[in-house]
C-alpha cells in the first residue's frame, strides 16, 4: 500500500504526478480505439460489423464491474476509518438526477433485450449480451456513485487512478454509442422530411441497421424498436453525468484539502414562486410546441414550414426572456461587493469548463446557420426567423455562463448571522438587557473575546447602555437614550438586511426561472424537434454530408449543455 500524505518532499510527489499522466494516456488511448471501432461500424467499413463494437464495450465494462467489486470490498474492509472527503464532489440532487436517468436507462435495456429476442434469428449474440451487461454495470456503477463519490482516494493510488480513468472512459465510449445510433435514427427521418419541404436536390440514401429477417410478435417488435429511441436521451444524459462525477474523483486522488465543513444548502420552494410560475408557463407551451411540431413536420410543405416558424418564433421568445433575467442578474451583482472563493476544487473548475467547452456546440451551429441566411440565393420566408435566433442563441449562453460561473465562485453572505443576533437579543423599556443561553454560549467563548468581535446590533445596545449608566444622568433617561440607539441599530440593520433579502430573493426567482427554462430547450433536441435538421439552408449552402457531421458533432454537447446548466442553476439556487 502506497503512503499517503507522509512525506511533503517534491519527490514524493513525483511518482503520482507521472502516475496520473500515465493513466490520463491509457484513458485517451482506450477511448480512441473505441472511437475507431464506432466510427468504423457507422461508415460500414469491410470486416467491421456491430458485434465487434459491442464485443470492445462489454469487455471495458466488465472490466470497470471487477475495479468498482473490488474498491467496494476493500472499502468495506477498511469502513472504520476516518476518510477524507470533498463535500463539493457528489451533491445529493446530483446523485438523484443521475439515479433517475439510470432507471430509465434500465428500461431502455430491458426492451433491447426484448428487441434482441423477438430477432434472435439473424441477431449476434453481443447484441443480448450487451444490454444484460450494461444494466449489471449501470446498477453498481450507481451504487459506487452514491457511496463513494465524494471519496478522496489516499491509498493504492496509482492502480486506483488507472481503475477511475478506465471508468469515466467507458463511460464516455457507452455515450458515444448513445449518440451515435440515436443520431442515425434521427438522421433518417430528416432525410424523409427534406422531400417533404422541398429539397429534391439532395440525395436520399436511408442508412438501415434493420435487421434482415422477420420478426416473431409484430406488436412487441414494433413497440420495442420506437421506445428505444425515445428513451436514448435519458441513456446519453446518464452516461455523461456518470463520466463527470467518476472524473471528479479520479481529480481528487491523493488531494490534500482542508478540514472545513461546507454548509449544507437545501433547495427550498419559499421565494421562488415568481420564478416558478414562468419556468412552468415555458416548460409547458415548450412540450405543447415539440408535440405539435413532430406531429405537423414531414407532413406537407405548409404544415413543415408552419412548424419551423412555430418553433423559431417560440424559442424566439424564450432565449429573449432568458437573455433579460440574466442581464437583470449579473446587474445585481456588478452592485454588491462580495469576494469570490478563488479556492482549488475540481468539481467547481471542472462546471465552468464543461458549461464553455459544451457551449461551443450550440455556437457552431448557430454561426453556421448564420452563414447560410447570409450566402443563400433564395431564402423561404422561415428561414429568416432563424437568424434572430441563432443570434440569441449565442447571446443568451453567453450571459448564462457568466451568470452561473460568477455565483458558483461568490462567497456566501453572513448577513444571517446578524438576523439571528437581532431575533435572539430581547430589549425592553424599563428591563435589563436579557441573552439566551445559547447567545452567551456562543459570544463569551474565547475566539470571539480574543477577536473582540460581537454584532453591530449587540455592540451599539450594550456601549449605549455602558456609556448611559456611567454617567450622572436620572435613570429613566439613560434607559430611554438606551432604546433610541438600540432601536436606531435595528432599524439599521433591519433597512440593510431588507435590500439583501431582496436582492437575493430576485437572484433566486432568476435561477429558478433560468432552471427549468434550460429544461424546456433541453426537450425540443432531445426528442426530435431539431430545425437544425429540418429546414434544409444549410444543407443548400454547406452541402449534405458536411452539414449532418456538423449537426451530429455538436448537437450531443448543445443538448448536455442544457441539462449541466440546469444541474448548475440548481445549485445556484441552493446556494443564493
Amino acid at each position: 500500500m502506497e503512503k499517503s500524505g507522509c512525506s511533503s518532499s517534491a519527490g514524493g510527489s513525483y511518482p503520482q504526478k507521472n502516475a496520473e499522466i500515465l493513466s490520463s494516456q491509457y484513458g485517451i488511448n482506450l477511448f480512441l480505439a473505441g472511437l475507431l471501432l464506432t466510427f468504423a461500424w457507422a461508415v460500414h467499413a469491410v470486416g467491421i460489423s456491430k458485434s465487434h463494437l459491442l464485443s470492445y464495450l462489454i469487455t471495458l465494462m466488465l472490466v470497470q464491474l471487477l475495479w468498482m467489486l473490488w474498491y467496494l470490498c476493500r472499502s468495506c474492509t477498511q469502513r472504520r476509518l476516518i476518510r477524507d472527503k470533498d463535500t463539493h464532489a457528489g451533491a445529493r440532487w446530483l446523485k438523484c438526477g443521475i439515479t433517475l436517468f439510470a432507471v430509465i436507462t434500465l428500461i431502455l435495456d430491458s426492451f433491447k433485450i426484448g428487441y434482441y429476442i423477438d430477432f434472435s434469428n439473424c441477431l449476434s449474440p453481443t447484441e443480448g449480451i450487451f444490454p444484460v451487461t450494461h444494466a449489471a454495470h449501470t446498477i453498481l456503477q450507481v451504487y459506487f456513485l452514491w457511496c463513494h463519490a465524494k471519496d478522496i482516494i489516499q491509498s493504492f493510488k496509482t492502480l486506483e487512478r488507472f481503475g477511475v480513468i478506465h471508468s469515466v472512459f467507458t463511460n464516455l465510449l457507452l455515450w458515444t454509442n448513445g449518440v451515435l445510433t440515436e443520431s442515425k435514427h434521427q438522421l433518417n427521418e430528416h432525410k424523409e422530411r427534406l422531400i417533404t419541404l422541398g429539397f429534391g436536390n439532395i440525395t436520399i440514401v436511408l442508412d438501415d441497421h434493420a435487421p434482415q429477417c422477420n420478426c416473431t410478435t409484430t406488436t412487441l417488435c414494433s413497440i420495442f424498436s420506437q421506445g428505444i429511441y425515445y428513451l436514448y436521451p435519458f441513456n446519453i444524459e446518464y452516461h455523461i453525468l456518470a463520466s463527470t462525477m467518476l472524473y471528479v474523483l479520479w481529480k481528487n486522488i491523493g488531494r490534500k484539502v482542508e478540514h472545513h465543513q461546507q454548509h449544507k444548502t437545501p433547495f427550498k420552494f419559499h421565494g421562488i414562486t415568481v420564478g416558478m410560475i414562468f419556468g412552468l408557463i415555458v416548460l409547458t407551451s415548450t412540450i405543447a410546441i415539440v408535440v405539435v411540431y413532430l406531429i405537423q413536420i414531414g407532413r406537407s410543405k405548409i404544415k413543415s414550414e408552419l412548424a419551423l416558424t412555430m418553433f423559431y418564433l417560440h424559442a424566439i421568445f424564450v432565449l429573449a426572456l432568458m437573455c433579460t433575467a440574466g442581464v437583470i442578474a449579473l446587474l445585481i451583482y456588478r452592485l454588491e461587493d462580495r469576494s469570490l472563493d478563488n479556492s482549488k476544487n475540481p468539481a467547481r473548475k471542472l462546471d465552468a469548463e464543461l458549461l464553455v467547452g459544451t457551449a461551443a456546440g450550440s455556437w457552431l451551429l448557430s454561426w453556421g446557420s448564420i452563414l447560410a441566411i447570409i450566402c443563400a440565393q433564395a431564402h423561404p420566408k422561415y428561414t429568416w426567423y432563424n437568424l434572430p435566433y441563432s443570434i440569441l442563441v449565442i447571446i443568451e449562453k453567453y450571459i448564462q455562463n457568466l451568470f452561473i460561473i460568477e455565483s458558483i465562485h461568490r462567497e456566501q453572505e453572513k448577513v444571517n448571522d446578524d438576523v439571528k443576533t437581532l431575533r435572539i437579543v430581547t430589549v425592553s423599556r424599563g428591563s435589563t438587557l436579557t441573552l439566551t443561553p445559547s447567545y452567551k454560549e456562543i459570544y463569551n467563548g474565547h475566539a470571539a473575546q480574543d477577536a473582540g468581535e460581537l454584532p453591530c446590533l449587540f455592540r451599539g445596545s450594550i456601549c449605549a447602555r455602558e456609556r448611559d449608566g456611567s454617567s450622572g444622568d436620572h435613570e429613566g433617561t439613560s434607559q430611554g437614550d438606551g432604546s433610541g440607539i438600540h432601536f436606531a441599530s435595528e432599524f439599521s440593520l433591519c433597512s440593510r438586511s431588507s435590500v439583501v433579502d431582496n436582492k437575493r430573493r430576485i437572484l433566486k426567482n432568476i435561477a429558478a426561472f433560468l432552471f427549468l427554462c434550460n429544461l424546456s430547450l433541453w426537450i425540443p433536441p432531445a426528442f426530435g424537434c431539431r430545425p437544425e435538421y429540418d429546414n434544409g439552408l444549410e444543407e443548400i449552402v454547406f452541402g449534405f454530408e458536411p452539414w449532418i457531421i456538423v449537426v451530429n458533432l455538436a448537437m450531443p454537447f448543445s443538448i448536455f449543455y442544457r441539462m449541466h446548466s440546469a444541474a448548475s442553476l440548481f445549485e445556484v439556487n441552493c446556494k443564493t
